[in-house]
């Protein structure tokens, strides 16, 4: 298997989901602007979208591939399957569970996680129902997220990259067409989310008895490989909770800003969340079970080659990206969001908050292929004491920022933590003799400084002889927008090909 082929196939699929979502979140902008109703929603829509990323994608993902590809390796298809079984009946046992309680307990979460609301009633019931609806999402979402983990192990990487565009679709429909008949007109986007988790799981179910991995769930707690998977989930769940819990602590300090900070960020986030799920989550997603089969057939050679080709295309996309949304921070925010309810205010507001993003994009790229450098070995050790770290970094620095940047203080906060957790991660790699970079990086670098340079001055003088961005109406945006972009991929591509980049140079296959 093409390795740099399947990684083109998840990106190419996250890009349609990503521009769907960006869609989705320019109609949202217009609908609903950037004010109370909204903040309420990205309170109700995070908190569950948090422990999704706890329970499905983060810890249980870590700790049930190595084993799962384990198994499918060394004991075969049978023995998969039956495991397969047991684990996903733990898992919505759990889930279920959880989300339960979670609909009990949603006000005394929000008083918790939004403490800024408490002073204003009115908001804190809007919440409160928001997240009634919302919370069934953690349940949906994480048996999704548990077939798109088998695809993956199965190279069947193209149908979950896809599937998060069956949620953008949901909530575009509900924005256009729903809206009017909910009161208030926000709670459309509630059962919009809960709508998308049922589409998202139901799509990949056809796929997963494709390869005759659709299971019946059961519960066997007797079972000892179940058991190695909840013993490496509890650090592991400590780790992603680190994450989590300083979003959510970031989520506190934005509830007792102006009205609208929680939206401001929210936004800039979207857009940054473009290159990190393009490469970042791409390479995450491929990297986790080729290194675990490396590690499987006790290749340490390959498993190093592997993860050098990693770091290097997560450079070659994280450098641009980074300078090129500081850049246009103004030319996006303004396109993309700045119309309707959406204010100029609102648009500037979120251009700062973008520029502060994008100062961490090469850390939270990093971190996707130097994370799953551990969890393929099931050392999740590690990076718990790392994100522990930077949890402690975040904080830290947001006490300090704040009070003096507002809302910018936290994405800036968050940028420098991310740059200190990548370097921390490559440092123990290479300090427990677990890495051993491929010669050239030194030559790599400054190349890729240079093309990134290049692309830097081209966007620049494009944009001094364009209009002021505020003073053109959306058309004239988007075409202006379209040639900054297309001027700026064609100047840093151009650049690494005189300066001898080739495509055939990352090229590589899985063990």
């Amino acid at each position: 298997m093409n390795l740099l082929r399947s990684l083109a196939a998840v990106s190419s699929m996250t890009m349609v989901s990503r521009v769907l979502g960006y869609a989705r979140d320019a109609i949202m902008a217009n609908v609903f602007g950037a004010g109370a109703a909204m903040d309420a929603w990205v309170v109700a829509f995070r908190l569950p979208n948090l422990l999704r990323r706890i329970f499905a994608e983060g810890a249980f993902s870590q700790a049930f591939v190595p084993i799962l590809a384990d198994n499918k390796n060394n004991k075969g298809d049978d023995a998969a399957r039956e495991f397969l079984a047991y684990v996903a009946g733990l898992l919505t046992l759990i889930l279920a569970a959880l989300t339960l309680i979670g609909m009990l307990t949603a006000p005394w979460i929000i008083s918790v996680a939004a403490s800024g609301f408490n002073k204003d009633q009115g908001q804190m019931a809007l919440t409160t129902d928001l997240l009634r609806i919302t919370f069934p999402y953690i349940l949906l979402i994480s048996l999704s997220s548990l077939a798109g983990a088998v695809l993956n192990t199965w190279n069947k990487y193209s149908v979950p990259a896809f599937t998060p565009t069956l949620l953008n679709i949901s909530f575009i429909v509900f924005s256009l067409f729903l809206t009017p008949y909910f009161d208030p007109p926000i709670m459309a986007m509630a059962w919009a989310l809960l709508v998308g988790g049922v589409a998202q799981l139901a799509y990949q179910l056809p796929h997963l008895k494709k390869i005759g991995m659709l299971v019946r769930p059961k519960i066997n707690l007797k079972d000892p490989e179940v058991w190695r998977v909840l013993t490496l989930m509890g650090p592991a769940i400590l780790g992603v909770s680190v994450s989590q819990i300083s979003q959510l602590l970031n989520q506190n300090w934005a509830s007792v800003l102006s009205a609208g900070s929680m939206s401001w960020i929210y936004y800039a986030d979207r857009l940054m969340e473009l290159p990190t799920g393009l490469l970042g989550v791409a390479l995450g997603t491929i990297l986790l079970p080729s290194l675990s089969k490396t590690l499987a057939n006790n290749d340490q050679e390959e498993y190093s080659r592997l993860l050098d080709w990693g770091l290097r295309l997560a450079l070659i996309l994280a450098l641009p990206s980074a300078v090129a949304l500081a850049v246009i921070a103004e030319p996006l925010t303004f396109t993309l969001f700045q119309s309707g309810k959406f204010s100029i205010h609102s648009a500037e507001m979120t251009q700062l908050a973008l520029v502060a993003y994008a100062v961490g994009i090469p850390g939270l790229i990093l971190i996707k292929p130097l994370a799953p450098a551990f969890y393929a070995r099931q050392n999740i050790k590690t990076p718990v004491k790392i994100a522990i770290f930077s949890l402690l970094v975040t904080q830290g620095l947001n006490l300090v920022f704040v009070p003096h940047l507002k809302h910018v203080g936290l994405p800036l906060s968050i940028s420098i933590a991310a740059l200190a957790n990548a370097f921390l991660l490559y440092y123990q790699l290479r300090k427990q003799n677990l890495f051993s970079p491929q010669t050239g990086w030194l030559t790599f670098i400054w190349k890729l400084v240079l093309a990134v340079s290049i692309m830097a001055v081209a966007l620049l003088s494009m944009m001094q002889v364009m209009p002021a961005w505020a003073q053109m109406n959306k058309l004239w945006q988007t075409f202006n927008l379209s040639i900054l972009v297309a001027g700026g991929v064609f100047a840093y591509f151009a650049a690494l090909g005189v300066l001898g980049f080739r495509i055939k140079q990352f090229s590589r296959r899985s063990v």
